[in-house]
């Protein structure tokens, strides 16, 4: 049996409205990111993205998102994101754009470099800070910017009566 290869696109979402990051849904996003691929590429395009694309990880906080599409059409749906200039939600629409960040082939590529990238910008917002106070704030977040992985709970700790379970 074939593997099919997917693509990772990590974008992020640019507003002037805050409230548009809050209001976000991943379920909107990938129909504003399909609409966009239909307007651009037509039936074509969007019968090429829409055989395994979907909204992976969506971070209405921080405005970041995951993208995956076939590794055959990543490319189509790049060219398609920055033509996405709003998002609808709750029968509002908020004026926004895409800006695309990275393209991985995994998951945990786009981690890496969405960690980077969280620096870099920590490292600029250190620069222009006023105060002692903000500088001390930014210089915790910035050590504490690490992808560590969490020890399963299951099976890799002692029991209670002191065996080890293989």
């Amino acid at each position: 049996m074939v593997r099919f290869k997917n693509r990772y696109v990590l974008c992020e979402v640019v507003s002037e409205d805050p409230r548009c990051r809050q209001c976000i849904e991943d379920r909107a996003l990938g129909l504003a990111v399909r609409d966009a691929i239909a307007r651009v590429h037509g039936d074509y395009g969007l019968a090429c993205c829409s055989i395994s694309f979907t909204v992976k990880y969506l971070n209405a906080y921080t405005g970041t998102v995951l993208l995956r599409c076939r590794k055959d059409s990543y490319r189509l749906l790049c060219s398609a994101l920055p033509f996405v200039r709003y998002l609808e939600s709750r029968a509002q629409r908020y004026p926004c754009h895409l800006n695309t960040l990275h393209v991985g082939g995994t998951i945990r590529t786009c981690q890496k470099f969405l960690i980077q990238y969280n620096r870099t910008q920590l490292l600029r917002l250190l620069q222009n800070c006023t105060n002692e106070e903000e500088r001390q704030c930014i210089q915790k977040s910035l050590l504490s910017c690490s992808l560590t992985e969490e020890q399963s709970q299951s099976g890799d700790e002692e029991e209670d009566d002191g065996t080890e379970t293989d």
